[in-house]
């Protein structure tokens, strides 16, 4: 094998390792849901949990281009914790596409279950007054951020305005993530209700980042029948659904988790830095590309892209549960030979 000068230039790095040809992809994604949907699954369509977001837009988007507007139904979810705008833009979202939809309240289901007050027992664990009229949101530091740990924090307000941030204990934390995980198991509950009445497969919307880091719910918003942009990096669900037609105020929209009553990002709730950044440290950690080449296109340090990589590697490792079918103790036989 050839040496390789030390003295040789390392290969550029930049945002465009990410630029689609969205044309082709349209295509692709198009002949694949339909032979995943109409053939392999042998449904008529596709149901679709709909948040007002990019994620889930561009599924439904696509998923109309494959199988016709007539044969994808959306399902709007909203809860006492929902913003308003969420079912704004999902609503604007059906009448662009023109899909059947419906809207499904809840609250009422969380409220039986015991979602809120579990969840409200789980943050007095840490912060004993609060209460009702009070919001609340768990965040993580920016993980390029080298003088702060990665540890979750709970930030309230009060009824009066005043916030208050708080280290959360895992007992504290493991109870408010439990109780919270009730809405996204009642949704998937109800895109499995619409599904077994129409004959439909159940589209689940998460992209690359989601599923290789394990930012969703076991049985809840990770169960699903295919999904078909899991292969896609954030930035890359956004360049395809401007050339779908997602409405502009979709694309505008910054990523939200809309499941704490504080308004709350994906990236101080999970990623712990900018989704454009995540992407590109995830591609260049899953294309073997060293941290130096990756921190000089972005115009980092190298010893923060290293770190990223690590908090790659370690929520991959620690979110494999999720991802897991259940498990047999022996094989079944004449189960497997099916597949």
């Amino acid at each position: 094998m050839e040496a390789v000068d030390a003295r040789e230039p390392l290969p550029a790095f930049s945002s465009r390792v990410l630029e689609l040809d969205c044309e082709r992809l349209t295509v692709e994604l198009e002949q694949a849901i339909r032979d995943i949907v109409l053939r392999r699954l042998r449904r008529r369509g596709a149901v679709i949990g709909l948040s007002g977001g990019i994620d889930s837009s561009v599924t439904a988007a696509i998923c109309a281009r494959a199988l016709g507007d007539n044969h994808v139904f959306g399902v709007m979810m909203p809860e006492s914790d929902s913003s308003d705008e969420s079912l704004d833009l999902a609503q604007m979202l059906t009448k662009s596409l023109g899909i059947s939809s419906t809207v499904e309240n809840i609250a009422p289901t969380l409220e039986a279950l015991g979602c809120y007050q579990r969840r409200d027992d789980a943050i007095r664990k840490a912060i004993s007054e609060y209460g009702p009229g009070w919001k609340s949101k768990i965040v993580l530091p920016n993980v390029l951020d080298s003088s702060q740990y990665s540890l979750f924090y709970l930030v309230v307000q009060s009824p009066s305005g005043e916030m208050k941030r708080v280290r959360l204990t895992s007992e504290a934390y493991l109870g408010i993530v439990a109780a919270t995980n009730f809405k996204q198991r009642v949704r998937k509950t109800m895109e499995y209700y619409h599904a077994d009445r129409l004959w439909y497969a159940v589209a689940g919307t998460p992209n690359r980042q989601e599923y290789a880091q394990g930012f969703f719910v076991k049985n809840g918003d990770g169960s699903a029948d295919f999904k078909p942009i899991a292969h896609l990096y954030k930035t890359q669900v956004y360049q395809l659904g401007r050339y779908l037609g997602v409405p502009e105020d979709i694309l505008r929209r910054p990523p939200t988790t809309d499941t704490y009553s504080l308004e709350q990002s994906q990236e101080e709730f999970y990623f712990a830095l900018p989704l454009d950044q995540m992407d590109l440290c995830l591609y260049g950690k899953n294309h073997g590309i060293p941290p130096q080449v990756v921190a000089e296109g972005m115009g980092l340090a190298t010893e923060k892209v290293q770190r990223v990589y690590a908090m790659i590697d370690s929520k991959l490792r620690s979110t494999q549960y999720l991802r897991l079918p259940p498990l047999l103790i022996e094989t079944v036989n004449e189960v497997d030979a099916t597949q």
